[in-house]
Order: C-alpha cells, then sequence, then structure tokens
C-alpha cells in the first residue's frame, strides 16, 4: 500500500512540472526569434510591429511583422515593411518584402 502511495505521489509530483511555458521562458524565446528577424532583415532600424505570432507547433514558426528603413540609397530612407518566419526546428529566420500590408493612398 505505501508503494501504492509513494508512486502516486511521485507522478503528481512530475505531472505537475509538465506545464506549459513560464512567461519568462515564453520572453526569452520572442527575444531569440526578434534578435533572429532583426539579424536576417535587410532593412535599417528594423523594429517589430506588434508581437510575434505563435503558431501551433505542427507548424513550427513564429511569424513576425518588422518595420523600418530601406538601406539602398535609391530609396532615400523610404519605409519597408518585412514578414519574417522563424523556423522552430531550425532555429532560422526567413524574411521577405511585404509591403503591400501597408494601405495605400487612394486616388482622388
Amino acid at each position: 500500500m505505501k508503494a501504492i502511495t509513494l508512486s502516486l505521489l511521485c507522478l503528481t509530483a512530475l505531472a505537475s512540472q509538465v506545464q506549459a511555458s513560464s512567461p519568462d521562458a515564453w520572453a526569452a524565446y520572442d527575444k531569440t526569434v526578434l534578435a533572429s528577424c532583426t539579424k536576417a532583415s535587410g532593412l535599417k532600424s528594423a523594429k517589430p510591429v506588434g508581437t510575434p505570432a505563435q503558431f501551433d507547433d505542427r507548424v513550427g514558426y513564429t511569424a513576425v511583422l518588422l518595420q523600418g528603413q530601406y538601406p539602398q540609397k535609391h530609396m532615400k530612407g523610404q519605409q519597408g515593411t518585412e514578414l519574417c518566419l522563424y523556423n522552430k526546428q531550425s532555429k532560422t529566420a526567413f524574411v521577405t518584402e511585404w509591403d503591400s500590408i501597408r494601405p495605400t493612398a487612394k486616388a482622388q
């Protein structure tokens, strides 16, 4: 009887430790994602817009929208937007230009 009680106590202790990640762990992960995406970005002074979008683990990606300035001289510091997909498994960031997300001025 003592062995069963001891076993149940051990299982309960282990089960309580297998929970969702702590807020500190998520903050550290977000910091890693943002650093990787910013490094992969071609924009000057790239900053995230909002918070990263966490996809289900079956998808395996986190998405981040970045805004900054195009570094090319002919762009004259024009604002740019990029979408970054961070692969959770390979810990790699992939970036593509996504200026089409910004609203355009309507012709009058």
